[in-house]
């Protein structure tokens, strides 16, 4: 019997040992076909993905392979839609074409679409699937990328991930963020005795799991920068302890049974420390903890309360948020403890700070008049930018990419007592495209992983 490890590196062998470029971008006279991702919010580019054309045979898991070529095209479009970047042009308009024949462009640019997807899925004699997609740009009339892949059957879900960043980086210049996955923390139960265990879904809310069986309440899940591994705060016996959970094992590592209250811990973009805040005698400060030696290091010593940690891409600074100035304020360190100084000056209280992976922005949650924001600014404080705004937003995660932050709303009670619902969204740069991501349950602080290798 294969244990979780060994299906995952047996996957990974089936894709991405025969992953490879069919053919490359072919240029011509027109201007090549871009979305621009830099600037603020615009019309969505019109583009028309066919169901990838099948061989009809049987499959021995169920279905045909007709089947997955519907449903890979469908995963696409829906991947491409919610970035907001995209408008998929409705099937019932669509021409038929000779199968595998070059595409008409002057029928494609009669219904609207600037870009095209075509395929094909074919089952091979070892019991893989082949999956072909080419990318056209049908106002220049040609080709702008196709790629080839191998895979088992039930993978198809991935694949169609996959096909959605390639897609998304050739036309935006920028880096896909679907074949990735959220971890979150997962509620239920009455308020007053609320059960919390951690989960785990693909980004769009497909193939979702729970991690941890809810007999102990798990807290703060992050991943680390291979997206193999989680750290998390779990409590044992009323004492916090920091943990470490491989996803592919399901084996967890206790990290350290530290005296007071341990919060949020979050990975250093190596991989190879753990931040965290601590709290001794009602104070809480910042610390650090090297995983090879299981050293801590205490990085802030101050009788406010330092937290919420989070290291800058290269590892050379950290953000956090703290009181120390009258009021929670964010405030950016070296990542030796020293050069604190405080960077939000805009009204209210901000917290949760979340330093972007491009490194040009800082993500965080603000508290203004009993209103909560999700927002970004510059490391430096300036450009402060609101993207939503409702009675409860808090916790924002990054895309792998930079461009997408999701977090979790709470709904107000009425005033019976009932509702209080907590989803987890997702929002862009614009603050245009809010889009709920559906749990089975209530969710709480999303963790967004980088992408899959």
């Amino acid at each position: 019997m294969e244990t979780n490890g060994e299906s995952r590196v047996k996957f990974v062998q089936l894709v991405f040992l025969s992953v490879f470029s069919l053919i490359l971008a072919v240029s011509s006279a027109h201007a090549v076909l871009r979305v621009d991702i830099t600037k603020g919010h615009a019309d969505p580019l019109p583009i028309a993905i066919k169901d990838l054309e099948g061989d009809g045979r049987q499959l021995n898991t169920g279905g045909t392979v007709n089947d997955i070529g519907q449903n890979i095209a469908r995963v696409v479009s829906a991947d491409l839609e919610r970035s907001g970047l995209f408008r998929t042009i409705d099937r019932a308009a669509f021409f038929r074409e000779v199968p595998g024949s070059r595409p008409k462009f002057p029928n494609w640019r009669s219904i609207g679409a600037q870009a095209l997807v075509t395929g094909q899925v074919s089952l091979q004699e070892d019991g893989r699937v082949k999956v072909e997609f080419r990318l056209w740009d049908v106002l220049a009339s040609g080709q702008m990328i196709g790629l080839r892949y191998y895979t088992t059957p039930q993978n198809w879900r991935r694949i169609a991930h996959m096909m959605a960043d390639a897609i998304y980086k050739r036309l935006t210049g920028e880096s896909g963020y679907f074949d990735t996955r959220i971890v979150y923390v997962s509620e239920s139960g009455l308020q007053t005795n609320r059960v919390k265990r951690l989960a785990i879904m693909d980004q769009d809310g497909y193939n979702h799991k729970f991690l941890t069986d809810g007999k102990h309440m798990a807290l703060t899940p992050r991943f680390s920068p291979t997206a193999q591994e989680i750290t998390y705060l779990s409590y044992f016996n009323d004492n916090p302890r920091v943990y470490l959970y491989n996803i592919d094992t399901g084996k967890q590592e206790l990290l350290g049974d530290f005296p007071g209250m341990t919060f949020a811990p979050r990975f250093s973009p190596d991989g190879n420390k753990v931040i965290m805040s601590q709290a001794q005698k009602g104070n809480s400060d910042i610390y650090v903890m090297e995983l090879r030696t299981r050293k801590v290091t205490r990085l802030t010593s101050h009788s406010a309360i330092d937290t919420s940690p989070s290291y800058s891409p290269d590892g050379r600074q950290i953000t956090f948020n703290s009181d120390r100035g009258g009021s929670q304020q964010i405030y950016v360190m070296d990542a030796n403890g020293k050069n604190i100084h405080r960077i939000s000056f805009g009204k209210g209280r901000y917290g949760t700070p979340v330093w972007s992976p491009r490194g040009d922005l800082i993500a965080f949650t603000k508290i203004y008049q009993g209103r909560f924001y999700i927002g970004v600014m510059r490391p430096d404080g300036s450009g402060e930018r609101l993207l939503t705004e409702s009675f409860l937003d808090e916790g924002p995660t990054w895309s792998p990419n930079g461009r997408v932050l999701m977090f979790f709303r709470q709904q107000p009670y009425d005033k019976n007592g009932r509702g209080g619902e907590t989803q987890v969204w997702s929002v862009d740069l614009t603050g245009y495209n809010e889009r709920q991501i559906i749990t089975p349950l209530d969710a709480s602080d999303p963790a967004w992983s980088p992408l899959i290798r």
